[in-house]
């Protein structure tokens, strides 16, 4: 991509930021205490995988429990939060859905430092999706802390690409958890965004995460006040499109 084209995209971007996208993905898909204020931990989620894949109606369905089947494509990066209880603890999940398309890449790659999480989205109905995972596992890897496989649209079983034990099979080599999903009808949806901040939160526990270094994706929370983080354990770990999601 030349550095005219890649100037040009970047401008798009943030005009589209400062009309208020960005903030309006932020009232708009916001599910929880009004204000949010009242939680312990910050938790910092990035989606990423191919256009098309549902990252957005992932997004959606997680943070205001509805499908929306005509979504704008995103430009850049979207916005959500939602408020979570992870084992007595207050969490407040701060969600980055990042655009697919290659030509963004340069872009949305600087939301992925400093994440806790990133969950790695694909469609089982696609087998290009899955077969792009290595490209955007590699950049996770390098900026994230913890990753999920998500194969989506399982509702669509009937056109299956990709089968479940493939996916299994992916997650195993790459010390991924697993999970398939679906954005239409919610299946498995809150489960995989709950599973990666109780594992999240397990690193905290265990002193692996320090609260006080942001580069682990985390922050604490109003309600910490006062509280110091953990300390470290001696114990160790074992245009718009059709989403169709």
């Amino acid at each position: 991509m030349s550095e005219a084209y890649s100037l040009m995209l970047k401008i798009v971007f943030m005009i589209h930021l400062s009309r208020g996208r960005e903030s309006e993905h932020l009232s708009f898909y916001a599910y929880g205490h009004p204000g949010m204020s009242g939680y312990q931990y910050l938790f910092k989620y990035i989606i990423i995988g191919d256009t098309g894949v549902g990252k957005s109606c992932l997004l959606l369905q997680f943070t205001d429990k509805r499908f929306q089947p005509i979504h704008d494509l995103t430009i850049g990066v979207e916005f959500g939060a939602r408020l979570v209880n992870i084992n007595t603890t207050q969490v407040k999940l701060q969600i980055w859905d990042t655009a697919g398309q290659e030509h963004f890449r340069s872009i949305t790659r600087s939301y992925y430092r400093g994440a806790a999480g990133a969950l790695l989205v694909y469609d089982i109905t696609r087998r290009d999706t899955f077969n792009h995972l290595n490209t955007w596992l590699e950049d996770a890897k390098q900026h994230c802390n913890s990753n999920m496989l998500i194969g989506n649209k399982s509702d669509l079983d009937h056109k299956r690409a990709v089968t479940y034990e493939e996916g299994e099979q992916f997650a195993r080599e790459n010390n991924l958890i697993f999970i398939e999903t679906s954005a239409k009808t919610a299946s498995n949806v809150e489960e995989a965004f709950i599973k990666t901040a109780r594992m999240i939160n397990e690193k905290i526990e265990k002193g692996t995460f320090d609260v006080s270094n942001e580069m682990y994706g985390v922050k604490l929370g109003p309600q910490t006040t006062g509280i110091t983080a953990p300390k470290e354990s001696t114990t160790t770990a074992g245009e718009t499109k059709q989403c169709g999601c």
